[in-house]
């Protein structure tokens, strides 16, 4: 059986040789030597015409596939003393294409191990000692200072549960993104008006006493950073955001 292969470029000899002997479906512990061997002398004599320095190196190759094609041509000797045939005359290059077939693996296993982890970021650690090597603070009162506060906690508590019977509660509106961003805008707009670049993200939390307020500017911050209208940066662990416009290229290129 022929067949023909267009073939491409090759990270070197036996990468060649495995391709040939996966194209044609062969079983590399039993290879048509023949066969191989005519196809891959032609492909040595196509890079010749191109790069000789290349070829060379493809041609080590096929010498030993051209004499081991020529022992498998001769006759097979009769079995030598105790019953053993003389080695195939295939299995040196079965074993060398087995290791290069092994390590090729674990090429491209690294390989794409390497750009699994090129997509992991890790953020370096920081010095947080300010925070957690505070001492625990104790409260220092007598008898009577606690028995008045505790008085004080309960009288509250009423007065609480009074107003609650009464009143009913109603909730206002929830604020929204697009409302909040707007809000931003126009803060950072004024900003710049009144000759500053750079606005608090204290500022645009209208309500701080509602967590959900700054839920929604926090996101609100993200989704404009994404979108490259703002630029924010904070200096240090658990400090305050700054919040700026972003520059006119960086706006173009998201346009």
């Amino acid at each position: 059986m022929s067949y023909k292969v267009r073939l491409h470029s090759f990270e070197g000899p036996f990468d060649l040789l495995v391709y040939l002997i996966e194209n044609a479906r062969m079983d590399i512990y039993d290879i048509r030597i023949s066969e191989i061997t005519e196809q891959y002398i032609e492909y040595v004599n196509e890079i010749k015409k191109t790069d000789v320095a290349a070829a060379t190196e493809f041609m080590v190759l096929a010498a030993t596939l051209i004499d081991i094609k020529s022992r498998m041509i001769l006759p097979r000797p009769k079995p030598l003393e105790g019953g053993d045939y003389e080695e195939d005359p295939r299995s040196a290059l079965v074993e060398k294409l087995l290791e290069y077939r092994r390590f090729k693996e674990c090429a491209q296993m690294l390989k794409e191990r390497e750009e699994l982890t090129a997509l992991i970021y890790e953020k370096p650690q920081e010095d947080i000692s300010e925070y957690t090597d505070s001492p625990d603070e104790l409260l220092r009162l007598n008898l009577d200072q606690f028995a008045a506060a505790f008085d004080l906690f309960l009288t509250k508590k009423q007065r609480a549960d009074e107003v609650r019977a009464r009143y009913t509660r109603i909730e206002r509106d929830r604020a929204t993104m697009e409302d909040r961003m707007t809000f931003i805008r126009e803060h950072l707009t004024r900003a710049l008006k009144g000759g500053s670049r750079r606005i608090s993200f204290k500022e645009t939390v209208p309500d701080r006493k509602d967590k959900y307020d700054i839920a929604v500017s926090f996101v609100s911050v993200l989704q404009m950073m994404r979108d490259h209208e703002i630029t924010a940066e904070q200096k240090s662990l658990y400090g305050d955001i700054s919040i700026s416009l972003a520059d006119e290229e960086d706006r173009e290129i998201e346009q």
